[in-house]
């Protein structure tokens, strides 16, 4: 159930709440324009943000404190509003009579005083009434179109913070030093292979590109965009690149390579195909390969490697998932990632998942990306990925990217440090699993 209030109006309608985030109750297309499925699913909720839709395009509503019933009473609540949103800007129209802001209607849907009411008489229609207990101008807040496209009704949470971080991290710059120092010195395990493989698979806009970027720049000590990111529906990554990072604009090749994928798309024939997952994974891809969605890599492929090695080969996945989309990801999406994930497992190469974006999930983490492991919110977003994914909560690692920043930001840097650290820590895994094959293969002879 996706909501339709976009990312921004929801934060415009939050700024007005205070540190709060909207949880998605009832949605009259899937569950019904009626006063019943209202009440079924809003009953005994509070606070609440209810909000119509019409054809013009107008968007508008009301918050109320009191929890929703079917006393069919008024019900007094002197911080109530209706409301409508323009261009991510949010009107407010405050309540004139506090003692009937509300009244608890069986067959209708969320009813504000006299003056508006979202699904009325269980029919996808507005009552509009400007002037009882709210003073309001119907063709500002509605255009006078009372026929409803849809309604919706959220939950408004408040984002608390914890005593204590669930996961300890010190935010001071020698844990920065001391992570680019591990980072550096690092050495894979086969000493045949100079620097492990990292591959990004993740949706179209996530971050993978940017992700790569922003570690750059902390290696760089400035803000880099060598890899193309943006904003785009489609891929904006139409080829298999490998990525190499340098310790300084002319310092040695660090030991890892991060290798950036066409973004993963829900619909057959776009975004990477899956089966060529496990081509990269085998290291036969080449560097700079026009990807083709609708068609796997043949063998005849220019630049196909038909015997790799093992420092072709991907040593760690990083899955790469938006904060704010976890909880609405598609179905067909999600099986993609799925299919993708078995025929991981099928080579036995470490998996772990990057979660973008936490500070414009989490109102706590934009004020201070330190809040990241305070943030309940956040810990949930976690805990939605591990079981999307069908991952361990340890292997989710929170990370902000640098895209708006034009300098750089200490606990910024430590939380993408944490995250290359632990693609080394998990690409150890994968070469310990071929030492142990070879040992055992040895041993046999």
């Amino acid at each position: 159930m996706n909501p339709r209030l976009t990312k921004g109006q929801q934060k415009t309608i939050c700024s007005h709440l205070g540190r709060v985030r909207l949880q998605l109750l009832y949605k009259a297309s899937i569950h019904g324009f009626t006063g019943a499925a209202f009440h079924q699913h809003c009953d005994t909720r509070s606070p609440t943000v209810s909000v119509g839709y019409n054809a013009l395009g107008y968007i508008f509503g009301g918050h109320t404190k009191q929890p929703f019933s079917q006393s069919g009473q008024h019900m007094a609540d002197n911080q109530a509003f209706l409301f409508t949103v323009s261009r991510d800007k949010l009107i407010k129209y405050p309540v004139t009579d506090p003692a009937k802001a509300v009244k608890m209607v069986v067959e209708s849907g969320p009813y504000f005083g006299e003056a508006l009411v979202l699904v009325n008489g269980s029919q996808p229609v507005v009552l509009s009434s400007p002037g009882k207990h709210y003073n309001f101008t119907a063709a500002e807040m509605h255009g006078n179109d009372l026929n409803l496209t849809e309604c919706e009704v959220y939950q408004v949470k408040e984002l608390t913070e914890m005593e204590r971080p669930w996961r300890t991290v010190i935010w001071k710059s020698e844990t920065r030093t001391e992570l680019m120092d591990k980072i550096r010195t690092y050495k894979p395990l086969i000493h045949s292979v100079a620097r492990a493989r990292v591959l990004l698979i993740g949706p179209v806009g996530v971050g993978k590109s940017s992700f790569f970027n922003s570690i750059n720049s902390v290696f760089r000590g400035h803000i880099t965009s060598q890899a193309m990111a943006g904003c785009s529906t489609t891929s904006l990554t139409t080829q298999f690149r490998t990525y190499s990072l340098k310790d300084g604009r002319e310092g040695k090749p660090l030991p890892i390579i991060l290798c950036d994928t066409m973004g993963l798309e829900e619909n057959t024939g776009a975004g990477l195909n899956v089966d060529d997952t496990m081509t990269i994974l085998k290291g036969h891809l080449p560097d700079r390969y026009q990807f083709n969605p609708s068609a796997p890599l043949h063998l005849d492929a220019h630049g196909y490697r038909e015997s790799s090695g093992l420092e072709d080969k991907i040593h760690c996945v990083a899955y790469v998932i938006d904060a704010c989309k976890v909880s609405i990801m598609p179905s067909k999406l999600e099986e993609k990632m799925n299919a993708i994930r078995k025929k991981i497992n099928s080579l036995g190469v470490p998996q772990l998942a990057l979660l973008t974006k936490v500070d414009e999930a989490c109102p706590l983490v934009e004020e201070d990306v330190a809040n990241v492991y305070k943030s309940f919110y956040i810990e949930e977003k976690m805990q939605e990925a591990s079981t999307r994914l069908g991952l361990p909560l340890s292997c989710i690692i929170p990370v902000k990217n640098y895209n708006r920043e034009l300098e750089l930001n200490l606990n910024c840097d430590i939380l993408l440090l944490s995250a290359v650290n632990q693609m080394l820590r998990f690409s150890d895994n994968y070469f310990d699993d071929v030492s142990d094959h070879f040992s055992n293969m040895k041993t046999k002879e």
